[in-house]
């Protein structure tokens, strides 16, 4: 997939087969704390990449997974945007000006009480990242061809406060993707086949 055929589909906006939300997250997004993250599509030859991260292991929530940069909005956000690029400089010192935004995808409900906006970036190399120890502890990028494809796209089950609860996971040379990460690029994969 060329960077033009991204820029082409995302602008089409998101297809009716998304997958909205984790499994028992409030449809309607009532009550939910807004935030972003940023999806960055990494421009490198021969093939694209997404960069990702791996959380610090000493946070209390989602310790130890694997997420976009991003967070909660700030009162000082004016934009969904504004929050994936201000968070996305926080957790990894990406900056913003190396990331041109290419649009939105649907909003995606998680049971813990997020209502996540994904933002897609398109990141031109040359770039550093800096990991801030506090909140990351890896920075990793995954081929966006192996990301996007269904084939690569898991079911998996876990027993959470005693019930069963499916959710996606996209496991890759020892990461696991998995939860509302996964769920978002299964969004992706969707809206740009």
């Amino acid at each position: 997939m060329t960077l033009e055929e991204l820029r082409r589909r995302l602008a089409a906006g998101p297809p009716p087969a998304m997958v909205y939300g984790d499994e028992g997250a409030r449809p309607d997004g009532e009550g939910l704390t807004p935030a972003s993250v940023l999806v960055p599509i990494v421009a490198r030859q021969p093939e694209l990449t997404v960069i990702f991260t791996q959380r610090a292991g000493h946070l209390r929530d989602h310790s130890g997974q694997v997420s976009f940069p991003g967070g909660r909005a700030a009162a000082g956000d004016s934009s969904a945007e504004a929050t994936a690029l201000r968070e996305t400089r926080e957790e990894i010192g990406l900056d913003s000006a190396r990331v041109e935004v290419i649009g939105r995808m649907g909003e995606y409900r998680t049971r813990t009480g997020y209502r996540i906006t994904p933002v897609v970036g398109i990141v031109t190399p040359p770039f550093e990242l800096r990991a801030d120890a506090n909140e990351v502890d890896e920075i990793f990028e995954v081929p966006l061809a192996f990301l996007l494809d269904p084939a690569n796209h898991q079911r998996h089950s876990r027993e959470w406060q005693g019930s069963l609860r499916w959710f996606f996971a996209i496991p890759y040379e020892g990461h696991y993707i998995w939860g509302a990460t996964a769920g978002m690029l299964v969004n992706l994969s969707r809206q740009l086949a």
